[in-house]
């Protein structure tokens, strides 16, 4: 965060990545939903963005303008401005955005600041790790690959701005680390733990039935590797449903704590603004030394 005068500060975001799905403009709306998110996840609008792009030298360039017209939607989406950009010749298809917005300095969301008693509160299902992996392996149907393709390219402007009045003590998005690593995160920030029902979390329709067939990315081991040893689950959760939850997610919802007398009203909020789910996933509580930061039973 830049700090410009009392009321305004920036904030700046970069990221992007190789094609999750085939369909090159729904590639770049979810690329740009993606890195638009962090701006929202600070509690933040976004003023204007910049394309980045590695592209083989070889590929028609028709190809690309759908990429980037994709992007393009999304940016006037979110009410910023296109101001350019920068390309490189590279082997592998790369996309994203750099992305500049505008929070106040003294009421942005910051990761780690929620308090015992809050509750963590979902603006998206999870599960779109494993379908993103079955679209590349050709192993989705139809139906799950376009309600995940549509739930990634859906901004997270609108839960964003349904909420940025209330008190909301932490937040984040949930992306590359998956809802385990980002939840971990925000408990490890605020010194908590974090108590998760499994029954109460979101599932992407068809998602789970993939993990059960073994539809999984290398993020999943990758975040059981790093965060296993800060997690506890209980021994009536589902197998699949752990694994999903460690997997890496794509342009996912917001995570925010906020007080629990609040939480009727973010989620009538949200239901109004139309997210994608309105759940309440966890409570935060005190922390004994040594103790998991994440409890899923």
């Amino acid at each position: 965060m830049f700090r410009l005068d009392a009321e305004r500060a920036l904030v700046q975001t970069v990221d992007f990545f190789p094609p999750m799905v085939d369909d090159p403009r729904w590639f770049g709306r979810i690329t740009a939903a993606n890195a638009l998110s962090d701006v929202y996840a600070m509690g933040g609008c976004a003023l204007t963005a910049m394309n980045l792009v590695g592209w083989p030298r070889d590929l028609d360039l028709e190809i690309l303008g759908e990429v980037l017209a994709g992007g393009l939607e999304k940016v006037q989406e979110a009410g910023a401005v296109l101001c350019g950009g920068h390309s490189i010749v590279d082997q592998e298809i790369k996309y994203g955005l750099a992305v500049t917005g505008l929070v106040h300095p003294g009421r942005f969301w910051r990761n780690g600041g929620a308090r015992a008693g809050d509750v963590l509160v979902l603006s998206k299902p999870l599960g779109v790790g494993p379908v993103s992996t079955a679209i590349k392996r050709e192993r989705a149907d139809g139906a799950v690959a376009a309600a995940a393709m549509a739930q990634m390219a859906t901004l997270n402007r609108a839960a964003c701005e349904a909420v940025r009045d209330l008190d909301v003590h932490g937040a984040t998005d949930v992306t590359g680390f998956g809802f385990v690593g980002h939840a971990v995160e925000m408990a490890d920030g605020a010194g908590l733990q974090l108590g998760v029902r499994a029954a109460d979390l979101p599932v992407l329709a068809g998602a789970l039935e993939l993990v059960r067939d073994g539809v999984l990315s290398g993020g999943c081991r990758r975040g059981k590797e790093h965060y296993g040893p800060l997690v506890q689950i209980g021994a009536g959760v589902e197998p699949a449903l752990v694994d999903l939850i460690h997997d890496a997610e794509t342009s996912g919802g917001l995570l925010l704590a906020v007080p629990e007398a609040l939480a009727a009203t973010v989620v009538r909020r949200w239901r109004d603004a139309g997210t994608p789910c309105q759940a309440v996933v966890g409570t935060f509580r005190p922390r004994q030394a040594d103790a998991p930061f994440l409890v899923l039973a």
